[in-house]
C-alpha cells in the first residue's frame, strides 16, 4: 500500500517521479531538523539560478520548512543554511510549523471548541427592543 501511495499522492512524501527527477539531476544540499530534504538542480540553469527544492518526510507541508530553509529556496540567500550562519536573537522562539487543525491549535476564551462562553466586557452590545 505504501508502494502505492509514493507512486500516487504528493501529499504523504515525494512521487515516484520526483525520486526519479532528484536521481537524475538533483544534489542533495541538507537537511532541516523536522527531516526535510532540500535539493538543487546539477545544472542547465533556468534564467540565471539553479533549480530548487524540497522533499518533506511525512505530509507536505510548507509551514514546516524553516526560515532559514525558506529564505535559501526562495534566493533570499544564496548560503546553504547551517546552525553556524544562522545568527540567533534572545527574542526569537522555535519556529513551529501552521498548528491549525491540529489539537495544538490556538483556542482561544469563547471560542466554540472551547463551549462558546467568553467573560463579558464593557464593549458588548445590548439589542435594542421596541417593548423596553
Amino acid at each position: 500500500m505504501l508502494f502505492i501511495k509514493r507512486i500516487f499522492t504528493w501529499w504523504n512524501g515525494s512521487t515516484f517521479g520526483t525520486n526519479l527527477q532528484i536521481r537524475r539531476k538533483g544534489n542533495k544540499v541538507g537537511e532541516d531538523a523536522y527531516g526535510n530534504t532540500y535539493y538543487e538542480q546539477k545544472s542547465d540553469a533556468y534564467d540565471g539560478r539553479l533549480r530548487r527544492w524540497v522533499t518533506y518526510t511525512g505530509y507536505a507541508d510548507a509551514s514546516r520548512i524553516p526560515p532559514e530553509w525558506q529564505g535559501w529556496l526562495n534566493y533570499t540567500h544564496e548560503d546553504v543554511p547551517t546552525e553556524d550562519t544562522r545568527p540567533d536573537h534572545e527574542w526569537e522562539l522555535e519556529h513551529r510549523p501552521n498548528l491549525t487543525g491540529t489539537v495544538h491549535a490556538y483556542k482561544p476564551k469563547g471560542s466554540l471548541d472551547r463551549g462558546g462562553q467568553r467573560a463579558k466586557v464593557a464593549a458588548d452590545y445590548e439589542a435594542w427592543s421596541p417593548d423596553a
